[in-house]
């Protein structure tokens, strides 16, 4: 297989110097936001998984997973797909635990190179692989966990795997959510994806996190979700976000930055998935914020124009993320599209 395009390359070391250059302009964090970060760092990092956790292989990599039982009566299993260079704790509590309390079982994982999933070695250059290929891990999770069929949820670049997995596993597909997602990211006829957020995602590591202390590293999970939040208003909730990123920085293998170029290169590389999502035959929920600085909501609006009997969610006051003030309202609409599953 050929090494990243030149275009990939070119493009990740260009953004890289303007932004030194640049010194793109990033949020500021409060005194109370740093005081909080300190209060944690002074305690226990806390138990964040709770659930039973092993790995599947697939194509030589190992893949770290998280099953969490439900609360009531089982009444299916949720696979959630987080996004570019996330791992599984990127997926907040408050989202999950909803789930879990509807009486669905949840399967959270860590995408190959990120978390305790491995892709070879961190700084090795390496051969890409596509959206495909990390559609594949997530089955064989299902696999590893003898799981015939369950409600595929992404986000992101989540969304684009959870649709493939709709597309090229249908038989294991009962719904499908994709979260301020798109079908092709490269569509000519849609706003591009955002050349300002990049910038300060980069600004912001450079500043707090490459080679950084864990206060830092935990500033910049902050402050980059304020950046994808974008002109969306709302608090964020620094005290859970710090506990989960303390955990990852002392108990885990913590953030592996590179991961999101290799991921970054498998959404180039995917095409366009129009055709084929126009023939599924499942339900089918889009949900995206009005405010996303990074995936504009016509592509989620395209996608509703294109899969039969779609349903969707547009929140006006939300970015690039899961605000806590909307999550309720998320997380109900999603369980409504579980209910929607055909026999």
């Amino acid at each position: 297989m050929e090494r990243f395009p030149k275009i990939v390359r070119f493009t990740s070391v260009l953004l890289l110097i303007l932004s030194i250059l640049g010194c793109a302009s990033i949020p500021k964090l409060s005194k109370e936001q740093k005081k909080a970060i300190r209060s944690v760092l002074k305690a226990a990092p806390p138990e964040v998984v709770k659930g039973e956790t092993g790995f599947a292989v697939n194509d030589g990599n190992k893949i770290w997973y998280e099953r969490i039982p439900p609360k009531v009566n089982k009444k299916g299993t949720a696979l959630l797909i987080m996004g570019n260079g996330q791992d599984a704790l990127a997926w907040p509590p408050n989202f999950f635990s909803a789930f879990t309390d509807a009486g669905y079982q949840i399967i959270r994982f860590d995408h190959r190179g990120t978390g305790l999933s491995t892709y070879g070695k961190k700084w090795k250059k390496l051969d890409p692989y596509t959206l495909n290929d990390m559609a594949n891990d997530a089955i064989a999770i299902l696999d590893t966990l003898a799981i015939e069929k369950a409600h595929i949820v992404g986000a992101s670049m989540g969304g684009m795997i959870a649709q493939l997995i709709a597309i090229e596993h249908p038989e294991r597909t009962a719904t499908l959510t994709s979260i301020m997602s798109s079908g092709n990211v490269v569509d000519d006829n849609l706003p591009p994806m955002s050349d300002d957020v990049l910038p300060k995602m980069i600004s912001t590591v450079l500043n707090h996190g490459f080679f950084g202390n864990k206060k830092g590293q935990i500033k910049r999970q902050i402050i980059q979700k304020r950046i994808l939040m974008g002109e969306a208003t709302g608090e964020i909730d620094v005290k859970t976000l710090s506990e989960v990123a303390y955990y990852n920085l002392k108990e885990r293998d913590g953030y592996n930055l590179m991961a999101a170029r290799h991921h970054f290169a498998a959404i180039l590389l995917s095409g366009s998935r129009y055709d084929q999502l126009s023939k599924l035959k499942i339900p089918v929920l889009l949900i995206h914020g009005e405010k996303d600085p990074v995936m504009p909501i016509e592509h989620s609006k395209k996608l509703d124009s294109i899969i039969p009997g779609s349903t969707h969610l547009w929140i006006e006051n939300m970015g690039h993320d899961l605000p806590d003030e909307a999550m309720p309202e998320i997380t109900a609409e999603i369980i409504s599209n579980f209910t929607r599953e055909k026999d």
